[in-house]
């Protein structure tokens, strides 16, 4: 029997996911925007952006997913929860490691192709630690490339385990949920509707600022389709780790470790290059790695294939036994 689209409840889903995160957002934009939200506890930096960004709006689809099965009754088969780990062990490795990679390719692509933004010397991390021994009157015992070796270490290693606390919210919703529900229209339309409305999600962050600042031409606006064509590469590389792991934490972790290492090429920056290019993998070059890896993916028959039921795949391996083989 073939399986139809299921649009009500995607409707529903995506009623839920957008609300709850546009809502976030215009709090956001009333008190001051990205930029200029007061402070929750002076002195600290925790704003009241930060908090409505990270647990209100990034945790919207998630809350979307939980809430859309309540309202329509549809139980809880299919949440894609469990780890999976004895079948999925590659790609959480995969997640964890490779945005660092294609970071890097993207950041190479970027400097190589604008040298001029490119500082060797490390002078921004240099007049930072300045500063920093100004106010405290002590010098730190760190040079500019001790900064760059402890922030890469930590962006590789400890960020995805951190910030997967808050990829979480996104990819329940997105990968967990919307996902599956696009499946039937084949993998590669699901992942690429996935990558034009997650993108389409974040417009009011963009237009506050959000990734790309507000000094580009064509600013805010111009930064939407930016982001989409982001969000679409992601797409393909985060829903082929949810197909092939058989769950959603291999892309929670490989979102988490994007977030944590896509700082690293502003380390190196000077001057003011456009976001919208790069050299941070959020711009159109310095993307370039993650661009890459999600066109090997589309065009791979079997990466965006929607997975056996395990039931299935034991039947056919055991079908596959010779007589009397135990």
């Amino acid at each position: 029997m073939e399986e139809k689209l299921d649009l009500k409840r995607i409707l529903i889903f995506l009623a839920f996911a957008c609300g709850i995160a546009w809502a976030a957002g215009l709090i956001v934009y009333l008190t001051g925007g990205l930029v200029n939200s007061p402070e929750l506890i002076p002195g600290t930096g925790l704003t009241l952006a930060l908090v409505l960004v990270a647990v209100i709006y990034m945790g919207a689809p998630a809350l979307a997913h939980v809430l859309t099965r309540l309202v329509t009754r549809e139980g809880w088969q299919g949440v894609f929860l469990r780890p999976k780990l004895k079948r999925g062990w590659p790609y959480w490795i995969a997640a964890w490691f490779l945005p660092a990679i294609l970071t890097l390719v993207g950041m190479a692509v970027f400097y190589a192709l604008f040298p001029r933004y490119f500082d060797p010397s490390l002078n921004m991390i240099r007049d930072q630690l300045d500063q920093a021994a100004r106010m405290t009157g002590q010098t730190l015992p760190l040079t500019p490339w001790a900064v760059v070796i402890i922030n890469t270490t930590v962006g590789v290693l400890i960020a995805p385990l951190i910030n997967s606390l808050f990829t979480f919210g996104e990819e329940f919703g997105w990968r967990a949920y919307l996902q599956p529900k696009l499946m039937v229209l084949g993998g590669r339309k699901a992942v690429l509707i996935i990558g034009a409305i997650w993108g389409l999600w974040h417009w009011p962050l963009i237009v506050m600022g959000h990734n790309y600042g507000l000094d580009y031409p064509g600013a805010p606006w111009l930064g939407i389709p930016v982001m989409m064509w982001l969000t679409t590469m992601l797409a393909i590389l985060l829903g082929w780790l949810t197909l092939r792991g058989g769950s959603v934490w291999p892309a929670v972790i490989g979102h988490a470790a994007m977030n944590g290492i896509g700082g690293l090429a502003l380390l190196f920056m000077q001057g003011e290059p456009n976001m919208l290019l790069g050299p941070a993998p959020s711009g159109l070059i310095g993307s370039a790695g993650f661009v890459l890896m999600a066109l090997i993916l589309f065009l791979s028959p079997k990466a965006l294939a929607k997975p056996e039921p395990e039931g299935n795949v034991q039947a056919a391996a055991a079908g596959d036994q010779p007589a009397g083989a135990h």
